[in-house]
């Protein structure tokens, strides 16, 4: 698997589009990032799915899920 993954999202609050680099390399994790349009928190969930080659992320706002 890749350490590094590069994903495009958009922002739950105004929905800009952003580019996110995620390091799988030390397992699942999550964290908060500012949109650079709006500057409200997006609240990000990466799991990563080692047996299966995969990387899962869940974006949220407000404890809302969105994606």
């Amino acid at each position: 698997m890749k350490a590094y993954t590069e994903k495009s999202v958009k922002c739950p609050h105004c929905g800009y589009t952003i580019r996110i680099t995620l390091d799988s390399s030390n397992g699942s994790q999550e964290f908060y990032d500012d949109c650079p349009a709006c500057c409200h928190a997006i609240h990000l969930n990466m799991l990563v799915d080692e047996q299966h080659d995969k990387v899962q992320l869940f974006i949220d706002a407000d404890d809302e899920q969105i994606f």
